[in-house]
């Protein structure tokens, strides 16, 4: 990692110390000050000539705030002479506004994508985008790592029984049969869900055998979890016997996490790209956190050795 420096912003503090723990590298020095008014400046404390700087920032809530420093951080190291930036984005907001869903709406997903280009970023690396495609709103490099594998191992290790995998609606199959595909011999059921509006979802009918079968409902994101709770309604009503779920970005907006503790779900498994108050987390005996500092630490330090990413994935399949 020599001639690399990896700085952290505002959202991900914990992670980025625990990712250059892994790389055994000092913490880049960066001072970021947030005025009176909301304007935002941000300055590098230590010199960057020259250097391949990584910027570690989940662009959650508050989720324009989160951006902004990005922009500036990456405004920043380019006036100051970097040799190349990265931005680390674990989870990259406004990725659901993907497409125009009907007239007059924005694709913001693509509006981002251009402000990281427009402000100097000459890569992107992300976790589970929501939609792949988004991959092709940039014409610089961009790495959707994905943690699925990582869920799957952690799934295998629990030696569930006869597992299905459920995807909560039809965009997510491909996400399933990858989870699918890391557990042994688990087959995928779909719920057909119906959304009248944003954030509100009712689940209709239910795809596959899931009778006397532990459930496994996977998802990218968790946000209000109203889409959740029907998909667990609709598997206890068709006779699974525990309901599990695993998501890659724990949004929890609203009274999610309330929604969660009493959803009479088994095992709710998320990962740490967004961060939380522990003691918000507390109040959640069922809910389980895995890390993904050792997949981004390593795909870190592939792309500044300039070696396959695609590598890093045999760590989670092996036991």
């Amino acid at each position: 990692m020599e001639n690399c420096v990896i700085f952290s912003l505002s959202s991900n503090k914990k992670l980025t110390k625990e990712i250059v723990d892994i790389l055994g590298v000092e913490e880049g020095k960066i001072s970021v000050t947030h005025f009176a008014d909301g304007e935002i400046l941000i300055e590098p404390q230590e010199t960057v000539r020259g250097k391949h700087v990584f910027i570690v920032q989940s662009t959650c809530g508050p989720v324009n705030e989160n951006l902004m420093e990005v922009l500036i951080c990456l405004d920043a190291v380019k006036r100051a002479s970097c040799r190349e930036v990265t931005c680390v984005m674990p989870y990259f907001g406004y990725a659901r506004q993907d497409r125009k869903a009907k007239a007059r709406q924005p694709i913001t997903a693509r509006l981002v994508a251009d402000l990281l280009q427009a402000a100097g970023a000459d890569r992107v690396v992300a976790v589970d985008l929501h939609a792949s495609q988004i991959q092709g709103f940039f014409k610089i490099p961009n790495d959707n790592l994905t943690a699925m594998d990582m869920l799957a191992q952690y799934f295998r290790q629990r030696k569930l029984g006869e597992v299905v995998v459920v995807s909560p609606d039809h965009g997510g199959v491909t996400r399933a049969r990858k989870l699918a595909d890391g557990i042994d011999d688990a087959t995928i059921a779909i719920v057909d869900k119906r959304r009248s509006q944003p954030n509100v979802a009712e689940a209709m009918n239910l795809i596959g055998d899931v009778k006397d079968k532990n459930c496994i409902i996977v998802d990218d994101l968790v946000d209000t979890g109203g889409s959740l709770l029907g998909c667990i309604k609709i598997l206890k009503d068709h006779g699974a016997k525990d309901v599990y779920c695993a998501a890659v970005h724990g949004v929890f907006s609203n009274n999610a996490i309330e929604r969660i503790a009493n959803s009479g779900v088994k095992e709710f498994v998320v990962t740490n790209t967004i961060e939380r108050d522990p003691e918000e987390l507390k109040a959640v005996p069922n809910l389980k956190i895995l890390s993904v500092g050792m997949l981004l630490a390593k795909s870190i330090e592939a792309i500044a050795h300039s070696k396959p990413i695609s590598d890093v994935y045999d760590m989670f399949h092996h036991e």
